[in-house]
């Protein structure tokens, strides 16, 4: 069946907010407890819910860890924030030629409007699905399912492409195709083992999967 339908996550994948991420972890975790944690610490926590994130740190501190974090995040958002190479021309293209395509992701409305704003992404989706807007994050169905719904897109015409394997798995959970991105924070060869149909080197290769003409 013809894919018509892109679904993407937005951290590490559409824009590069590793080194925002990666730096409020530690900005948070070293405000609360000093000198305990580096990079390669935190490096685990990307992808997952901040709740879930926390929750394995300080129980009982989730809330004041959260809050911590999303303020230094959105005060420091610009200053790291950094562009993918092929990305915008990519939606832009995809846009285009009439694809319904949309955004699947753990977070929170407000950043994830931030980040569109700072790559001038926002103007080429149909959807944005966010943290707030559901019961259950991805690897669960149910994001990429709202999604689909908005779109009128059905899971099997549809590639949900991620830099983490909460995306490869939850668009498997939905019966979507899927596609990582080699540029992952967590490597390439970590996404490949969760078999994903593709693998993107960079964001235009998506345009040759589709068979469209950059």
């Amino acid at each position: 069946m013809k894919i018509n339908t892109i679904l993407f996550d937005l951290d590490g994948t559409l824009i590069n907010t590793n080194e925002l991420i990666i730096a409020s972890f530690l900005h948070t975790l070293n405000k609360f407890y000093p000198d305990q944690y580096k990079r390669e610490h935190v490096i685990p926590f990307m992808g997952p819910t901040l709740t879930e994130s926390f929750s394995s740190v300080d129980a009982e501190k989730v809330d004041e860890l959260i809050a911590e974090y999303r303020r230094f995040n959105m005060e420091m958002h610009d200053e790291f924030v950094e562009e993918y190479e092929t990305v915008y021309e990519t939606v832009e293209t995809l846009h285009k030629k009439g694809y319904k395509i949309g955004i699947v992701t753990t977070k929170a409305r407000n950043v994830v409007e931030m980040g569109l704003s700072f790559s001038r992404l926002k103007q080429f989706f149909n959807t944005v699905v966010t943290i707030d807007d559901v019961q259950n994050a991805k690897p669960h169905p149910e994001p990429i399912q709202l999604a689909l719904k908005k779109l009128n897109a059905a899971p099997e015409e549809t590639i949900m492409v991620g830099d983490n394997y909460h995306d490869i798995e939850g668009g498997k959970n939905a019966g979507t195709k899927t596609a990582g991105v080699a540029w992952s924070l967590k490597g390439k060869e970590f996404l490949a083992t969760y078999q994903p149909d593709y693998m993107l080197e960079k964001m235009s290769d998506i345009l040759s999967i589709l068979g469209i003409d950059e």
